[in-house]
Protein backbone atom coordinates (compact mmCIF):
# COMPACT_ATOMS: atom_id res chain seq x y z
CA UNK A 1 0.00 0.00 0.00
CA UNK A 2 2.81 2.25 -0.83
CA UNK A 3 5.99 3.49 1.32
CA UNK A 4 7.90 1.29 2.98
CA UNK A 5 10.54 1.83 5.45
CA UNK A 6 13.33 -0.63 6.69
CA UNK A 7 14.85 -0.30 9.95
CA UNK A 8 17.99 -2.29 11.47
CA UNK A 9 16.36 -3.20 14.68
CA UNK A 10 12.99 -3.02 16.28
CA UNK A 11 10.79 0.01 15.62
CA UNK A 12 11.27 2.53 18.54
CA UNK A 13 8.68 5.34 19.02
CA UNK A 14 10.02 8.89 18.68
CA UNK A 15 10.87 10.90 21.42
CA UNK A 16 11.36 14.44 21.50
CA UNK A 17 10.34 17.28 19.50
CA UNK A 18 7.73 16.85 16.14
CA UNK A 19 11.60 17.99 14.34
CA UNK A 20 12.95 14.98 15.94
CA UNK A 21 10.49 12.39 15.18
CA UNK A 22 9.93 13.80 11.52
CA UNK A 23 13.39 12.98 10.86
CA UNK A 24 13.74 10.08 12.25
CA UNK A 25 11.04 9.20 10.31
CA UNK A 26 11.70 10.08 7.14
CA UNK A 27 15.99 8.73 8.08
CA UNK A 28 15.34 5.31 6.23
CA UNK A 29 14.25 6.75 3.08
CA UNK A 30 16.99 9.10 2.51
CA UNK A 31 19.45 6.97 3.85
CA UNK A 32 19.08 3.50 2.99
CA UNK A 33 21.86 1.99 3.13
CA UNK A 34 22.16 2.39 6.94
CA UNK A 35 19.29 0.46 7.59
CA UNK A 36 18.78 -3.60 7.45
CA UNK A 37 16.15 -4.37 5.04
CA UNK A 38 15.29 -6.91 7.43
CA UNK A 39 12.81 -4.56 9.33
CA UNK A 40 9.26 -4.58 8.47
CA UNK A 41 7.95 -1.31 9.12
CA UNK A 42 5.00 -0.31 6.39
CA UNK A 43 3.39 2.90 6.45
CA UNK A 44 0.50 1.30 8.39
CA UNK A 45 3.42 1.73 11.43
CA UNK A 46 3.36 5.84 10.91
CA UNK A 47 -0.60 5.36 11.98
CA UNK A 48 0.61 5.24 15.78
CA UNK A 49 2.56 9.14 15.18
CA UNK A 50 -0.65 11.52 15.35
CA UNK A 51 1.47 14.52 15.34
CA UNK A 52 -0.85 15.97 12.43
CA UNK A 53 -3.91 14.04 13.29
CA UNK A 54 -5.02 14.61 16.48
CA UNK A 55 -7.03 17.71 15.41
CA UNK A 56 -10.86 18.14 16.92
CA UNK A 57 -11.88 16.99 13.65
CA UNK A 58 -10.68 13.54 12.83
CA UNK A 59 -12.59 11.60 15.83
CA UNK A 60 -15.28 14.07 16.74
CA UNK A 61 -16.90 15.73 13.96
CA UNK A 62 -18.52 12.61 12.67
CA UNK A 63 -21.68 13.52 10.36
CA UNK A 64 -24.77 12.24 11.99
CA UNK A 65 -26.04 11.08 8.71
CA UNK A 66 -24.87 11.51 4.75
CA UNK A 67 -27.96 9.77 3.69
CA UNK A 68 -31.05 10.96 5.43
CA UNK A 69 -33.31 9.99 3.22
CA UNK A 70 -32.40 6.32 2.80
CA UNK A 71 -31.76 5.79 6.49
CA UNK A 72 -35.25 7.27 7.05
CA UNK A 73 -36.38 4.66 4.79
CA UNK A 74 -34.61 2.05 6.32
CA UNK A 75 -35.41 2.39 9.94
CA UNK A 76 -39.09 2.02 8.86
CA UNK A 77 -38.43 -1.26 6.87
CA UNK A 78 -40.55 -4.20 7.08
CA UNK A 79 -39.52 -7.40 5.44
CA UNK A 80 -41.36 -10.57 4.70
CA UNK A 81 -41.03 -14.15 6.63
CA UNK A 82 -40.70 -15.55 2.82
CA UNK A 83 -37.90 -12.66 2.07
CA UNK A 84 -36.26 -13.72 5.36
CA UNK A 85 -36.53 -17.41 4.82
CA UNK A 86 -34.84 -17.18 1.36
CA UNK A 87 -31.72 -14.80 2.76
CA UNK A 88 -30.79 -17.01 4.93
CA UNK A 89 -31.56 -19.85 3.12
CA UNK A 90 -27.17 -21.53 2.67
CA UNK A 91 -25.96 -21.91 -0.75
CA UNK A 92 -27.23 -24.34 -2.98
CA UNK A 93 -24.93 -27.86 -4.16
CA UNK A 94 -22.75 -25.72 -6.63
CA UNK A 95 -21.55 -29.33 -8.07
CA UNK A 96 -17.85 -28.42 -6.57
CA UNK A 97 -16.25 -30.07 -3.12
CA UNK A 98 -12.98 -29.30 -1.35
CA UNK A 99 -10.11 -31.46 -3.11
CA UNK A 100 -6.84 -31.43 -1.24
CA UNK A 101 -4.85 -34.87 -1.60
CA UNK A 102 -2.03 -35.25 -3.70
CA UNK A 103 -2.42 -37.57 -6.77
CA UNK A 104 -0.04 -39.79 -5.18
CA UNK A 105 0.30 -41.07 -2.08
CA UNK A 106 2.73 -38.13 0.27
CA UNK A 107 5.76 -39.28 1.21
CA UNK A 108 9.10 -38.11 2.96
CA UNK A 109 12.49 -37.55 1.17
CA UNK A 110 14.86 -40.15 2.45
CA UNK A 111 17.43 -37.25 3.93
CA UNK A 112 16.43 -33.55 4.18
CA UNK A 113 17.98 -31.21 2.62
CA UNK A 114 18.77 -28.72 5.36
CA UNK A 115 16.36 -26.49 7.84
CA UNK A 116 14.14 -23.33 6.15
CA UNK A 117 13.38 -20.51 7.99
CA UNK A 118 10.68 -17.82 7.50
CA UNK A 119 10.41 -14.51 9.16
CA UNK A 120 6.77 -12.80 8.68
CA UNK A 121 5.34 -9.71 8.69
CA UNK A 122 2.21 -8.26 8.24
CA UNK A 123 -0.88 -8.69 10.21
CA UNK A 124 -2.51 -12.25 10.81
CA UNK A 125 -4.04 -13.22 7.47
CA UNK A 126 -0.98 -12.21 5.67
CA UNK A 127 1.01 -14.35 8.35
CA UNK A 128 -1.27 -17.03 7.36
CA UNK A 129 -0.92 -17.45 3.98
CA UNK A 130 3.12 -16.75 4.52
CA UNK A 131 2.90 -19.83 6.24
CA UNK A 132 1.19 -21.94 3.95
CA UNK A 133 3.74 -20.90 1.14
CA UNK A 134 6.60 -21.93 3.80
CA UNK A 135 5.14 -25.38 3.84
CA UNK A 136 5.25 -25.28 -0.17
CA UNK A 137 8.57 -23.72 -0.08
CA UNK A 138 10.02 -26.66 2.09
CA UNK A 139 8.29 -29.42 0.08
CA UNK A 140 9.67 -28.13 -2.85
CA UNK A 141 13.08 -28.44 -1.70
CA UNK A 142 13.02 -31.51 0.37
CA UNK A 143 13.70 -29.43 3.56
CA UNK A 144 12.62 -28.96 7.21
CA UNK A 145 10.75 -26.31 7.91
CA UNK A 146 11.14 -24.87 11.44
CA UNK A 147 7.81 -23.31 12.50
CA UNK A 148 7.87 -19.77 10.98
CA UNK A 149 8.75 -16.47 13.11
CA UNK A 150 6.32 -14.15 12.61
CA UNK A 151 7.48 -10.53 13.52
CA UNK A 152 6.31 -8.21 15.94
CA UNK A 153 3.70 -5.45 14.41
CA UNK A 154 5.17 -2.20 14.53
CA UNK A 155 1.59 -0.88 15.04
CA UNK A 156 -0.30 -3.04 17.02
CA UNK A 157 2.95 -4.06 18.87
CA UNK A 158 1.90 -7.79 18.77
CA UNK A 159 4.43 -10.19 19.76
CA UNK A 160 2.36 -13.41 19.80
CA UNK A 161 4.23 -16.35 18.32
CA UNK A 162 3.07 -19.49 16.15
CA UNK A 163 2.40 -21.19 18.86
CA UNK A 164 -0.16 -18.74 20.95
CA UNK A 165 -2.32 -18.38 17.80
CA UNK A 166 -2.35 -21.63 16.12
CA UNK A 167 -1.97 -25.32 17.56
CA UNK A 168 1.00 -26.15 16.84
CA UNK A 169 0.39 -30.22 17.00
CA UNK A 170 -2.32 -30.54 15.40
CA UNK A 171 -0.47 -28.44 12.66
CA UNK A 172 3.05 -31.24 12.98
CA UNK A 173 0.39 -33.70 12.62
CA UNK A 174 -1.99 -32.76 9.93
CA UNK A 175 1.39 -32.61 7.59
CA UNK A 176 3.76 -35.06 9.02
CA UNK A 177 3.60 -37.39 5.84
CA UNK A 178 3.83 -34.12 3.27
CA UNK A 179 6.48 -32.42 5.24
CA UNK A 180 9.22 -32.73 7.85
CA UNK A 181 8.64 -30.21 10.72
CA UNK A 182 10.34 -28.80 13.89
CA UNK A 183 9.11 -26.79 16.51
CA UNK A 184 12.96 -25.60 16.86
CA UNK A 185 16.11 -25.97 15.51
CA UNK A 186 18.82 -28.06 17.33
CA UNK A 187 21.51 -27.02 19.03
CA UNK A 188 24.01 -27.10 16.12
CA UNK A 189 21.53 -24.47 14.99
CA UNK A 190 21.09 -22.65 17.44
CA UNK A 191 22.89 -19.19 16.57
CA UNK A 192 20.26 -18.59 13.47
CA UNK A 193 18.14 -15.98 15.24
CA UNK A 194 16.62 -13.33 14.39
CA UNK A 195 18.97 -10.74 15.77
CA UNK A 196 21.81 -12.95 14.12
CA UNK A 197 20.56 -12.09 10.76
CA UNK A 198 19.91 -7.97 11.91
CA UNK A 199 23.26 -7.14 12.46
CA UNK A 200 25.30 -8.03 9.56
CA UNK A 201 25.15 -9.56 6.29
CA UNK A 202 24.89 -13.64 6.75
CA UNK A 203 25.40 -16.36 4.00
CA UNK A 204 22.71 -18.65 5.19
CA UNK A 205 20.32 -15.21 5.04
CA UNK A 206 18.28 -15.60 1.65
CA UNK A 207 16.78 -11.79 1.27
CA UNK A 208 16.34 -11.68 -2.60
CA UNK A 209 13.46 -13.52 -3.33
CA UNK A 210 11.38 -11.83 -5.38
CA UNK A 211 7.69 -11.59 -5.24
CA UNK A 212 6.00 -14.29 -6.16
CA UNK A 213 8.70 -16.08 -7.47
CA UNK A 214 8.85 -19.13 -9.07
CA UNK A 215 9.56 -23.16 -7.81
CA UNK A 216 12.68 -23.28 -10.01
CA UNK A 217 14.22 -19.87 -8.43
CA UNK A 218 13.83 -21.34 -5.11
CA UNK A 219 15.86 -25.12 -6.63
CA UNK A 220 18.78 -22.22 -8.24
CA UNK A 221 19.09 -20.01 -5.14
CA UNK A 222 18.00 -21.17 -1.89
CA UNK A 223 18.57 -25.21 -2.47
CA UNK A 224 22.36 -24.53 -2.76
CA UNK A 225 22.47 -22.17 0.81
CA UNK A 226 21.02 -25.62 1.70
CA UNK A 227 23.42 -27.86 0.56
CA UNK A 228 26.26 -25.74 2.39
CA UNK A 229 25.28 -24.81 5.02
CA UNK A 230 22.47 -27.11 5.98
CA UNK A 231 20.24 -23.89 6.75
CA UNK A 232 18.37 -21.11 4.91
CA UNK A 233 16.80 -18.39 6.20
CA UNK A 234 14.44 -16.22 3.87
CA UNK A 235 13.41 -13.09 4.90
CA UNK A 236 11.85 -11.26 3.68
CA UNK A 237 8.97 -14.09 2.77
CA UNK A 238 5.61 -12.33 2.57
CA UNK A 239 4.28 -13.12 -0.80
CA UNK A 240 7.65 -14.45 -2.28
CA UNK A 241 5.91 -17.96 -4.20
CA UNK A 242 4.28 -17.73 -7.33
CA UNK A 243 0.59 -19.00 -7.70
CA UNK A 244 1.06 -19.75 -11.48
CA UNK A 245 3.18 -22.76 -12.97
CA UNK A 246 3.33 -25.08 -10.27
CA UNK A 247 2.52 -28.65 -9.73
CA UNK A 248 -0.97 -29.40 -8.57
CA UNK A 249 -0.17 -31.30 -5.46
CA UNK A 250 2.03 -28.18 -4.56
CA UNK A 251 -1.21 -26.25 -4.91
CA UNK A 252 -3.21 -28.80 -3.03
CA UNK A 253 -0.73 -28.94 -0.36
CA UNK A 254 -1.13 -25.12 0.18
CA UNK A 255 -5.02 -25.57 0.60
CA UNK A 256 -4.28 -27.89 2.78
CA UNK A 257 -2.01 -25.90 5.46
CA UNK A 258 -4.80 -23.18 4.67
CA UNK A 259 -7.96 -25.22 5.49
CA UNK A 260 -7.00 -28.16 7.74
CA UNK A 261 -3.22 -27.35 9.16
CA UNK A 262 -3.90 -24.37 10.95
CA UNK A 263 -6.44 -24.70 13.64
CA UNK A 264 -6.42 -22.04 16.32
CA UNK A 265 -5.25 -23.25 19.75
CA UNK A 266 -7.75 -24.18 22.26
CA UNK A 267 -8.48 -21.00 24.13
CA UNK A 268 -8.92 -19.15 21.00
CA UNK A 269 -11.87 -21.60 20.05
CA UNK A 270 -13.44 -22.01 23.87
CA UNK A 271 -13.92 -18.28 23.39
CA UNK A 272 -15.51 -18.14 19.92
CA UNK A 273 -17.47 -21.24 20.69
CA UNK A 274 -18.72 -18.99 23.30
CA UNK A 275 -19.39 -16.11 21.61
CA UNK A 276 -21.39 -18.27 19.05
CA UNK A 277 -23.58 -19.73 21.54
CA UNK A 278 -24.53 -16.52 22.68
CA UNK A 279 -24.75 -15.22 19.65
CA UNK A 280 -27.51 -17.99 18.60
CA UNK A 281 -29.18 -18.58 21.58
CA UNK A 282 -29.02 -14.88 23.51
CA UNK A 283 -29.75 -13.87 26.90
CA UNK A 284 -32.44 -12.04 27.99
CA UNK A 285 -29.93 -9.69 29.48
CA UNK A 286 -29.01 -7.03 27.90
CA UNK A 287 -25.43 -5.71 27.87
CA UNK A 288 -22.06 -7.39 28.83
CA UNK A 289 -21.94 -11.08 29.72
CA UNK A 290 -20.40 -11.80 32.89
CA UNK A 291 -20.89 -15.49 33.70
CA UNK A 292 -20.21 -18.61 31.45
CA UNK A 293 -23.98 -19.84 31.77
CA UNK A 294 -26.00 -19.26 28.60
CA UNK A 295 -29.94 -18.28 28.85
CA UNK A 296 -31.65 -19.65 25.86
CA UNK A 297 -34.05 -17.36 24.83
CA UNK A 298 -38.20 -18.87 24.68
CA UNK A 299 -39.44 -19.75 21.01
CA UNK A 300 -36.11 -19.05 19.05
CA UNK A 301 -37.45 -20.66 16.49
CA UNK A 302 -40.57 -18.81 15.87
CA UNK A 303 -39.19 -16.25 13.31
CA UNK A 304 -36.64 -16.68 10.30
CA UNK A 305 -33.19 -15.81 11.16
CA UNK A 306 -33.54 -16.80 14.84
CA UNK A 307 -30.55 -18.80 15.89
CA UNK A 308 -28.62 -17.32 13.47
CA UNK A 309 -26.28 -14.39 12.60
CA UNK A 310 -24.33 -12.03 10.40
CA UNK A 311 -20.57 -11.82 10.61
CA UNK A 312 -19.85 -7.91 9.23
CA UNK A 313 -16.34 -7.60 8.87
CA UNK A 314 -16.10 -3.94 9.19
CA UNK A 315 -12.53 -2.57 7.51
CA UNK A 316 -12.67 1.23 8.35
CA UNK A 317 -10.21 2.72 10.26
CA UNK A 318 -7.33 5.82 9.80
CA UNK A 319 -5.20 4.72 7.66
CA UNK A 320 -7.87 3.49 5.00
CA UNK A 321 -9.94 6.66 5.33
CA UNK A 322 -7.10 8.86 4.86
CA UNK A 323 -5.34 7.00 1.84
CA UNK A 324 -8.52 6.49 0.16
CA UNK A 325 -8.64 10.51 -0.38
CA UNK A 326 -12.35 10.56 0.02
CA UNK A 327 -15.16 12.79 1.12
CA UNK A 328 -16.92 11.21 4.78
CA UNK A 329 -18.65 14.00 5.74
CA UNK A 330 -16.57 15.23 8.59
CA UNK A 331 -16.31 18.88 6.93
CA UNK A 332 -12.91 21.01 6.13
CA UNK A 333 -11.38 19.70 9.06
CA UNK A 334 -11.75 16.39 8.86
CA UNK A 335 -10.65 16.90 5.19
CA UNK A 336 -7.49 18.64 6.55
CA UNK A 337 -7.03 16.48 8.94
CA UNK A 338 -6.71 13.44 6.93
CA UNK A 339 -5.08 15.24 4.04
CA UNK A 340 -1.68 15.83 6.05
CA UNK A 341 -2.02 12.53 7.65
CA UNK A 342 -2.16 11.54 4.05
CA UNK A 343 0.94 13.53 3.45
CA UNK A 344 3.19 12.09 6.63
CA UNK A 345 2.45 8.27 5.27
CA UNK A 346 3.07 7.92 1.78
CA UNK A 347 4.41 11.73 1.14
CA UNK A 348 1.90 12.15 -1.95
CA UNK A 349 2.13 8.91 -3.32
CA UNK A 350 -1.43 8.24 -3.32
CA UNK A 351 -2.87 8.09 -6.76
CA UNK A 352 -6.22 8.64 -5.23
CA UNK A 353 -5.73 12.03 -3.90
CA UNK A 354 -5.72 12.91 -8.03
CA UNK A 355 -9.02 12.31 -8.34
CA UNK A 356 -12.83 14.27 -7.18
CA UNK A 357 -14.58 12.39 -4.30
CA UNK A 358 -17.37 11.70 -7.14
CA UNK A 359 -14.97 10.38 -9.15
CA UNK A 360 -13.75 7.78 -6.48
CA UNK A 361 -17.13 6.70 -5.32
CA UNK A 362 -18.16 6.50 -9.05
CA UNK A 363 -15.45 4.15 -9.81
CA UNK A 364 -15.86 2.04 -6.21
CA UNK A 365 -12.37 3.55 -5.00
CA UNK A 366 -14.22 4.45 -1.41
CA UNK A 367 -14.57 2.27 1.61
CA UNK A 368 -17.85 2.19 2.18
CA UNK A 369 -19.07 3.89 5.83
CA UNK A 370 -20.52 2.17 8.79
CA UNK A 371 -24.09 3.71 7.61
CA UNK A 372 -23.54 2.38 4.09
CA UNK A 373 -23.07 -0.82 4.74
CA UNK A 374 -26.07 -0.55 7.09
CA UNK A 375 -27.77 0.61 4.45
CA UNK A 376 -26.45 -2.36 2.23
CA UNK A 377 -27.95 -5.06 4.32
CA UNK A 378 -31.54 -3.33 5.03
CA UNK A 379 -32.18 -3.10 1.06
CA UNK A 380 -30.78 -7.11 0.93
CA UNK A 381 -33.69 -7.89 3.38
CA UNK A 382 -32.46 -7.82 6.82
CA UNK A 383 -34.25 -6.61 9.32
CA UNK A 384 -33.56 -5.09 12.70
CA UNK A 385 -33.91 -8.30 14.08
CA UNK A 386 -31.20 -9.93 12.67
CA UNK A 387 -28.39 -10.47 15.16
CA UNK A 388 -24.99 -8.62 14.26
CA UNK A 389 -21.53 -9.42 14.85
CA UNK A 390 -18.76 -6.67 14.53
CA UNK A 391 -15.60 -7.95 13.54
CA UNK A 392 -13.46 -5.29 13.30
CA UNK A 393 -10.92 -2.87 15.25
CA UNK A 394 -10.67 0.50 16.21
CA UNK A 395 -13.61 2.89 13.56
CA UNK A 396 -12.31 5.36 12.54
CA UNK A 397 -14.66 8.37 14.28
CA UNK A 398 -14.98 5.80 17.01
CA UNK A 399 -18.86 5.27 18.32
CA UNK A 400 -20.18 8.20 16.43
CA UNK A 401 -19.71 6.55 13.31
CA UNK A 402 -21.05 3.34 13.98
CA UNK A 403 -24.38 4.87 15.55
CA UNK A 404 -26.34 4.52 12.34
CA UNK A 405 -25.74 1.24 12.14
CA UNK A 406 -26.45 0.59 15.30
CA UNK A 407 -30.06 2.22 14.88
CA UNK A 408 -30.76 0.10 12.11
CA UNK A 409 -29.29 -3.14 14.06
CA UNK A 410 -29.64 -2.34 16.95
CA UNK A 411 -29.33 -6.33 18.19
CA UNK A 412 -24.71 -5.56 17.03
CA UNK A 413 -22.83 -7.36 19.19
CA UNK A 414 -18.93 -7.39 19.18
CA UNK A 415 -16.57 -9.17 21.65
CA UNK A 416 -16.64 -6.82 24.55
CA UNK A 417 -20.51 -7.03 24.39
CA UNK A 418 -20.71 -10.86 24.07
CA UNK A 419 -17.84 -11.59 27.06
CA UNK A 420 -16.61 -10.59 30.29
CA UNK A 421 -13.49 -9.06 30.79
CA UNK A 422 -12.02 -12.02 32.37
CA UNK A 423 -13.07 -13.98 29.65
CA UNK A 424 -11.09 -12.02 27.18
CA UNK A 425 -8.27 -11.41 29.13
CA UNK A 426 -5.74 -13.94 27.43
CA UNK A 427 -6.47 -12.01 24.10
CA UNK A 428 -6.54 -8.10 25.29
CA UNK A 429 -4.22 -5.98 23.75
CA UNK A 430 -3.46 -8.70 21.16
CA UNK A 431 -4.33 -7.46 17.49
CA UNK A 432 -3.24 -11.00 15.95
CA UNK A 433 -5.51 -13.12 18.80
CA UNK A 434 -8.54 -10.62 18.58
CA UNK A 435 -7.96 -10.94 14.58
CA UNK A 436 -8.41 -15.03 15.29
CA UNK A 437 -11.20 -14.97 17.66
CA UNK A 438 -13.61 -12.64 14.81
CA UNK A 439 -11.94 -15.48 11.80
CA UNK A 440 -13.40 -17.99 14.05
CA UNK A 441 -16.88 -16.68 14.43
CA UNK A 442 -16.92 -15.27 11.19
CA UNK A 443 -16.54 -19.00 9.92
CA UNK A 444 -19.24 -20.24 11.84
CA UNK A 445 -21.77 -17.89 10.79
CA UNK A 446 -24.43 -18.19 8.32
CA UNK A 447 -23.39 -15.10 6.39
CA UNK A 448 -20.40 -13.23 6.54
CA UNK A 449 -20.42 -9.57 4.79
CA UNK A 450 -16.55 -7.56 4.83
CA UNK A 451 -17.37 -3.84 3.90
CA UNK A 452 -14.21 -3.09 2.04
CA UNK A 453 -11.46 -5.58 0.26
CA UNK A 454 -8.13 -6.67 2.32
CA UNK A 455 -6.23 -9.44 4.10
CA UNK A 456 -9.12 -10.12 6.12
CA UNK A 457 -11.38 -10.20 3.56
CA UNK A 458 -9.67 -12.18 1.05
CA UNK A 459 -9.17 -15.01 3.16
CA UNK A 460 -12.39 -15.31 4.47
CA UNK A 461 -14.20 -15.07 1.17
CA UNK A 462 -11.52 -18.16 0.11
CA UNK A 463 -12.18 -20.08 3.17
CA UNK A 464 -15.78 -19.99 2.96
CA UNK A 465 -15.62 -20.65 -1.24
CA UNK A 466 -14.43 -23.63 0.07
CA UNK A 467 -16.78 -24.69 2.67
CA UNK A 468 -19.50 -23.14 0.32
CA UNK A 469 -20.65 -20.48 2.91
CA UNK A 470 -22.83 -17.91 2.26
CA UNK A 471 -20.45 -14.81 1.80
CA UNK A 472 -22.05 -11.00 0.35
CA UNK A 473 -19.39 -9.06 -1.31
CA UNK A 474 -20.66 -5.73 -1.77
CA UNK A 475 -20.22 -4.29 -5.40
CA UNK A 476 -18.15 -0.97 -4.59
CA UNK A 477 -18.96 0.41 -8.10
CA UNK A 478 -22.63 -0.13 -8.04
CA UNK A 479 -22.84 1.52 -4.41
CA UNK A 480 -21.01 4.57 -5.02
CA UNK A 481 -22.83 5.18 -7.92
CA UNK A 482 -26.01 4.68 -6.03
CA UNK A 483 -25.37 7.03 -2.91
CA UNK A 484 -24.09 9.54 -5.06
CA UNK A 485 -27.53 10.00 -6.18
CA UNK A 486 -29.16 12.17 -3.35
CA UNK A 487 -32.72 12.01 -4.65
CA UNK A 488 -32.91 8.41 -5.11
CA UNK A 489 -36.03 6.59 -3.47
CA UNK A 490 -35.42 3.85 -1.29
CA UNK A 491 -37.40 1.78 -3.47
CA UNK A 492 -35.09 2.41 -6.52
CA UNK A 493 -32.35 1.76 -4.30
CA UNK A 494 -33.51 -1.52 -2.77
CA UNK A 495 -34.27 -2.75 -6.08
CA UNK A 496 -30.40 -2.14 -7.44
CA UNK A 497 -28.69 -3.39 -4.51
CA UNK A 498 -30.59 -6.95 -4.85
CA UNK A 499 -30.04 -7.09 -8.50
CA UNK A 500 -26.86 -5.92 -8.11
CA UNK A 501 -25.68 -8.52 -5.47
CA UNK A 502 -27.74 -11.82 -6.84
CA UNK A 503 -24.32 -13.46 -8.04
CA UNK A 504 -22.23 -12.22 -5.50
CA UNK A 505 -23.44 -14.03 -2.53
CA UNK A 506 -20.73 -17.09 -2.52
CA UNK A 507 -20.87 -18.53 -6.22
CA UNK A 508 -17.73 -20.40 -7.11
CA UNK A 509 -15.16 -17.64 -9.11
CA UNK A 510 -12.41 -19.73 -10.66
CA UNK A 511 -9.20 -18.32 -9.64
CA UNK A 512 -7.29 -15.94 -12.99
CA UNK A 513 -3.65 -16.06 -13.54
CA UNK A 514 -1.77 -14.69 -10.80
CA UNK A 515 -4.59 -14.27 -8.64
CA UNK A 516 -4.21 -15.77 -5.05
CA UNK A 517 -5.27 -19.33 -4.57
CA UNK A 518 -6.38 -18.54 -0.81
CA UNK A 519 -8.85 -16.07 -2.54
CA UNK A 520 -9.58 -18.05 -5.59
CA UNK A 521 -9.69 -21.83 -4.18
CA UNK A 522 -10.97 -23.15 -7.67
CA UNK A 523 -10.19 -25.32 -9.33
CA UNK A 524 -6.71 -26.20 -7.79
CA UNK A 525 -7.81 -26.99 -4.32
CA UNK A 526 -11.98 -28.19 -5.52
CA UNK A 527 -13.21 -31.00 -7.58
CA UNK A 528 -16.16 -31.25 -9.47
CA UNK A 529 -18.79 -33.70 -7.41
Amino acid sequence: MGLKLQYQNEYQSPRGGALGALLLLLFPIFLPSLFSPFGHASPSMLSEWNVMVKSNAQEGNVPKSRHQRLLRSALQRQTSEEELSELWTPLANQAWKPCIEPSIAPSLPEKSEGFIQVFLDGGLNQQRMGICDAVAVAKILNATLVIPYLEVNPVWRDSSSFMDIFDVDHFINVLKDDISIVKELPSDFSWSTREYYATAIRATRVKTAPVHASANWYLENVLPVLQSYGIAAIAPFSHRLTFDTLPMDIQRLRCKVNFQALSFVPHIRALGDALISRLRYPSSKSGAIGTNHLLEMPNVKGKQGAGKFVVLHLRFDKDMAAHSACDFGGGKAEKLALAKYRQVLWQGRVLNSQFTDKELRSQGRCPLTPEEIGLLLAALGFDNSTRLYLASHKVYGGEARIANLRHLFPLMEDKKSLASSEERAQIKGKASLLAAVDYYVSMHSGIFVSASPGNMHNALVGHRTYENLKTIRPSMGLLGQLFLNKSITWSDFQQSVVEGHENRQGQIRFRKPKQSIYTYPAPDCMCQA
